[in-house]
């Protein structure tokens, strides 16, 4: 499939010199800000990813960012061939449908085993989330939502009593908010349907697995049935998305 072109433009290594007595970048720095940037579909799929441009930015060696690479390719997030650029991974449709029913599968149990096991302390901690992705879908901070969208179903990820399980989901969701991003519908930014969230967290907080798990199971099956092939082919910045703090 085709892949999203780049803007061909690039800051020099100066520009993006970590500031005087900083620490300086690692490999882990860089698979941080990719896979955060991917995440939050700040960078779109089919992005390329080039190694020179990349050292520059965060001024490391190209070994460096070949190691992030590496290790963001080995969880999904990017793809590597032979011979060619790494590029944000790019599911064809078929690879979509399969990513959305393991995620609704997955998902489902989490939910089940999770309701009616999180502290008061942790609850407020989901209601909050919750509050946040609606004041920012309300003020039209898209970024804000989508990241507390996300960080939605990865809380409940992180405290399912199954961690093999919660790990699984955590996956799961940067690979549907991967192709979230690439068939998305217009005004679709993030999982945000109503109020499913406030409602999944309610059950939640009650212990209601058999209903939390058909409420995810539905929000996802709603949430793909808004996708199309729809091919968004934006030039991006990548400077300006992944570019380190200063």
């Amino acid at each position: 499939m085709a892949t999203a072109p780049d803007s061909g433009k690039f800051p020099s290594a100066a520009t993006l010199a970590p500031a005087r007595g900083a620490r300086k970048a690692s490999d882990q720095t860089i698979y941080d800000s990719i896979y955060e940037a991917v995440l939050t579909q700040r960078l779109p799929p089919g992005s390329r990813l080039p190694e020179v441009a990349l050292s520059e930015m965060f001024g490391v060696s190209r070994s460096i960012v070949r190691k992030a690479l590496t290790r963001l390719t080995s969880d999904h997030v990017i793809e590597q061939r032979p011979n060619q650029m790494a590029m944000v991974a790019r599911p064809d449709v078929e690879e979509t449908r399969q990513i959305f029913a393991a995620r609704r599968l997955v998902e489902s149990e989490v939910m089940r085993l999770t309701a009616g096991t999180l502290s008061k302390a942790r609850v407020q901690e989901l209601r909050k989330l919750v509050k946040d992705e609606k004041a920012a879908h309300d003020s039209g901070r898209d970024q804000d939502r989508v990241h507390c969208s996300m960080e939605v179903h990865r809380f409940l990820a992180r405290h399912c009593p199954n961690q093999v399980l919660g790990r699984m989901m955590r996956d799961l969701v940067l690979r549907t908010s991967i192709v979230i991003a690439l068939y998305k519908s217009p005004g679709i930014t993030a999982c945000f349907l109503g109020d499913d969230h406030g409602r999944l967290a309610t059950l939640i907080a009650k212990g209601d697995g058999q209903a939390a798990a058909a409420l995810a199971h539905d929000h996802l099956l709603a949430l793909e049935n808004l996708l199309d092939l729809n091919d968004d082919s934006r030039p991006i910045d990548l400077a300006s998305i992944l570019r380190p703090p200063s």
